[in-house]
C-alpha cells in the first residue's frame, strides 16, 4: 500500500467523540448521496429469463416482474402496466443472492492475509487488529463492506462484527450496515479490550436500534458455544449464530452437543463451518430443527476441516452460503457457489473412481444457485420477506447480464451463473424496490470519497500495528 504523510494518515473523518455525536445522523462520510433519480411507484422489469425459486410462479425463457411498494406483486409473461420499464433484455432475472455470515469491520484490511491461515488470523486478526479499532473504523469497514456485496449482487448480509470494543463501536457497526442501503443481519458479537460490553449491551441496542421490525437491517446474536448467551438470545426473540470449528479448542461440535444434552439446541440455532463433526453429531443438527452456514473457499484455504457439504447432504440438511473474511478471500457468491459445486463434485467423482457403488447424487448448478439464494433466506429466518422472486415477497431482485465474453453464446441459465459468470455479470441490484446498482454502476455512491476513508481507517490501524506499507510484499511479514 502507498506510504503516504503523516498528516494524511492520521485524518479518518472526524474524532472519535465528535464520531460518538453524530453517527446516528449517519453523516460521517457522506459516502453514500442521495440517488440522481427519484425511484418510481412502480416498476416492471421486462423480457429477462426469470428464475423464480417459487414452485407456484416457475422458471422463464421470457417474463416480466412488477414490483410495486417495494414488493413483488406479479411474475408472467407480457406483462403490461403504468410503471417505469427496467429492459431485461440479454439478463437473468432472479432473487439477490444471501451471505449469511461475514466479518464485515474488517473489510479496511480486505487480502492482508492471503497466506494465513486460522491461526494467523486468530493472532493478527481478530487478535492484535481488532483491537486498534476506533469506532470510526468499524463504520468504514461495514459500510464498505456492505456497499461491495451489493456491488457483487448480494442484497442480505449477516454481520458477525466482533469488534464490539465498547458500545459505541456497536452503534457505528449498525450505522456502516444503515447507510449502505443493504438487507442486513447485525449479528451483535464480542469485542476487545476492557470497555466491551458484550453480551450486556445486548437489550439496549435492541431497544435503541431495533424497536421497529419494519426495517432493512435486524438483530441477531454472535455467539460463543455459550448456555447464558444462547438463553439471552431467546429471551430477546433474536436468532443465535455461532461459529463451530472442530479441531478448535472449546468451539467444536463436542462443545455443541453438551448444549443439546441440556435441551437447548433448537431451531433458532445457525451453525457456522460445523467442521469435524461426526455423522451423530450433524444429524442432531438436522433433528433439532438447526441450520448451517458453510464457508467453504475459506475452510479450505485456513485449516477449519474439510467443508462438511456432503455430509450435510447425506443427513438431509441444505447448508446456506457464507464468505467469512476478506482479508484472505472473495467475499462474492459466484466464488462460494463455484467452490461448493467443484469440491462436493470432486469428493463424489473420486468416490467413483474408485469404484464405490450407489452413491449421492452430483450437486447441479441449480442447487448451488438455491444454496446461495432461498436457501440464505431460510437460514436467516427471512424466507417470508426474501429469498425468491414471488408476489408478495419484497423486492430484492440481481439482474444478470448473459451478452458479455464470459457467457456468449447463452446457453444454460443456471450453467452459467456457476460455472461461467462473475461479478463483472451483476448489472442491476434492487433492495425492497430501490434500485441500488444500475447498468453495470452502484447508484448514490461517491465511491471515490469512501475509498479515501477506508484507505485513511486502513493507514491508521497498519500505523499502529506497525505492519509494512507496501502492495508488493505481503501486508503481513512471514506470511
Amino acid at each position: 500500500m502507498r506510504q503516504q504523510s503523516k498528516s494524511a494518515r492520521s485524518v479518518s473523518g472526524v474524532g472519535r467523540r465528535d464520531f460518538v455525536k453524530l453517527a446516528g445522523a449517519a453523516v460521517l462520510t457522506n459516502a453514500l448521496a442521495r440517488p440522481a433519480f427519484a425511484q418510481q411507484a412502480r416498476t416492471l422489469i421486462k423480457g429477462g429469463v426469470v428464475l423464480s425459486f417459487d414452485r407456484d410462479v416457475g422458471d422463464f425463457e421470457a417474463a416480466d416482474v412488477l414490483i410495486e411498494g417495494g414488493r413483488i406483486v406479479a411474475v408472467r409473461p407480457n406483462i403490461s402496466a403504468d410503471a417505469a420499464v427496467l429492459d431485461a433484455t440479454n439478463m437473468i432475472v432472479l432473487p439477490g443472492f444471501i451471505d449469511t455470515h461475514h466479518h464485515f469491520y474488517q473489510s479496511a484490511l480486505r487480502n492482508v492475509l492471503p497466506n494465513g491461515i486460522l491461526a494467523d488470523y486468530f493472532r493478527d486478526i481478530s487478535g492484535a487488529a481488532t483491537g486498534k479499532y476506533r469506532p470510526e473504523d468499524a463504520y468504514v469497514g461495514n459500510l464498505i463492506g456492505a456497499v461491495r456485496s451489493i456491488d457483487a449482487g448480494i442484497t442480505t448480509i449477516t454481520d458477525l462484527s466482533q469488534v464490539s470494543n465498547t458500545p459505541e463501536h456497536s452503534d457505528a457497526l449498525i450505522q456502516g450496515l444503515e447507510d449502505s442501503g443493504i438487507r442486513a443481519i447485525y449479528a451483535y458479537s464480542r469485542g476487545s479490550g476492557a470497555g466491551a460490553k458484550f453480551p450486556g449491551d445486548a437489550e439496549r441496542i435492541l431497544k435503541q436500534h431495533f424497536a421497529s421490525a419494519d426495517r432493512l437491517v435486524t438483530m441477531a446474536l454472535g455467539t460463543a458455544i455459550n448456555k447464558e448467551q444462547w438463553l439471552l438470545a431467546r429471551r430477546l426473540g433474536l436468532r443465535i449464530f455461532t461459529h463451530v470449528v472442530g479441531g478448535t479448542r472449546g468451539v467444536g461440535p463436542d462443545e455443541v452437543m453438551k448444549l443439546g444434552d441440556e435441551g437447548l439446541m433448537a431451531s433458532d440455532n445457525v451453525y457456522i463451518h460445523f467442521t469435524n463433526a461426526s455423522d451423530a453429531q450433524m444429524r442432531r443438527v438436522k433433528e433439532t430443527g438447526g441450520w448451517l452456514s458453510i464457508a467453504c473457499p475459506i475452510e479450505m484455504t485456513m485449516r477449519h476441516g474439510m467443508p462438511p457439504i456432503q455430509q450435510a447432504l447425506d443427513l438431509g440438511i441444505q447448508p446456506s452460503l457464507s464468505s467469512d473474511v476478506e482479508t484472505t478471500m472473495a467475499a462474492d457468491m459466484f466464488t462460494q457457489m463455484r467452490s461448493v459445486f467443484i469440491l462436493q463434485r470432486a469428493l463424489i467423482n473420486e468416490r467413483a473412481i474408485k469404484g464405490e457403488k450407489d452413491l449421492p447424487p452430483l450437486l447441479t448448478a441449480r442447487d448451488v444457485v438455491e444454496f446461495a439464494t432461498l436457501q440464505g433466506a431460510r437460514v436467516d429466518g427471512l424466507e417470508r420477506k426474501v429469498g425468491s422472486l414471488a408476489p408478495g415477497k419484497e423486492a430484492d431482485i440481481v439482474m444478470l447480464r448473459t451478452d458479455l465474453p464470459n457467457t456468449l453464446p447463452f446457453n444454460s441459465a443456471y450453467g452459467a451463473i456457476v460455472t461461467a459468470m462473475d461479478t463483472s455479470n451483476v448489472d442491476t441490484v434492487m433492495i425492497a424496490g430501490k434500485i441500488r446498482k444500475r447498468s453495470g454502476k452502484l447508484v448514490g455512491v461517491d465511491l471515490p470519497d469512501l475509498g479515501r476513508k477506508a484507505a485513511a481507517s486502513r493507514d491508521y490501524l497498519v500505523d499502529n500495528l506497525g505492519w509494512p506499507h507496501s502492495v508488493i510484499r505481503q501486508t503481513l511479514s512471514g506470511h
